[in-house]
Formats: C-alpha cells, sequence, structure tokens
C-alpha cells in the first residue's frame, strides 16, 4: 500500500513505515504532522485518484529530526567588470516516518 502526497509544493511516494524528507515544517520533534493533500491511495490492485485530492483521506506521520540539506554555492560572475559573489545555501528540512495511511 502506498500514496502520493503533497506537502510543501512537491509531491511524494510513501508507504508506511518509510522515513522522508519534507520541506520545513512547523513541529518539533516527536511531534505528529497530518498530510490531508492525498493524491493518490494504491492497494492490492485497488488505485484511487483524486480530482485534485482524495476527499477524507491523510496520512500521519512523527517528526524524526529537523536538519539542513548540503550546502550549495551560488556564484554571480560578470566578465570584464570584476564581478564576483560568491553565496552558500543549507534548505532546511523535516525528517518525518510515514506511520499510517487512511483512505
Amino acid at each position: 500500500m502506498y500514496a502520493i502526497i503533497e506537502t510543501g509544493g512537491k509531491q511524494y511516494r510513501v508507504s508506511e513505515g518509510e522515513f522522508i524528507f519534507v520541506e520545513k515544517l512547523e513541529a518539533g520533534e516527536e511531534e505528529m504532522v497530518e498530510f490531508g493533500r492525498v493524491l493518490t491511495v494504491v492497494t492490492e490492485g485497488d488505485v484511487v485518484i483524486g480530482k485534485p485530492v482524495i476527499v477524507g483521506a491523510k496520512v500521519t506521520g512523527k517528526v524524526v529530526s529537523q536538519g539542513k540539506g548540503k550546502k550549495i554555492f551560488v556564484f554571480k560572475y560578470k566578465a570584464k567588470s570584476n564581478y564576483r559573489r560568491r553565496q552558500g545555501h543549507r534548505q532546511p528540512y523535516t525528517k518525518v516516518l510515514i506511520e499510517k495511511i487512511e483512505a
């Protein structure tokens, strides 16, 4: 059984007992989170597709940790004018353990 959910402007394929990394959520560690935008639920041969979401379906999970991703560098450069700027960025994320899919 798996579901496709939407959070933080992205879509994720999730199963029970799986860890996912999503855009940062305002929840502390060990708190429960609920994803209400469930787009698709697939169970043994049965597929339910929402238009655009499935009414009454939800996926619950537990926040395991908050963190930051790998650093990326943004480099701006203009030729012949001695203009160079280097800036780093680390995207924050939330690690979530998927506990239950209800459809």
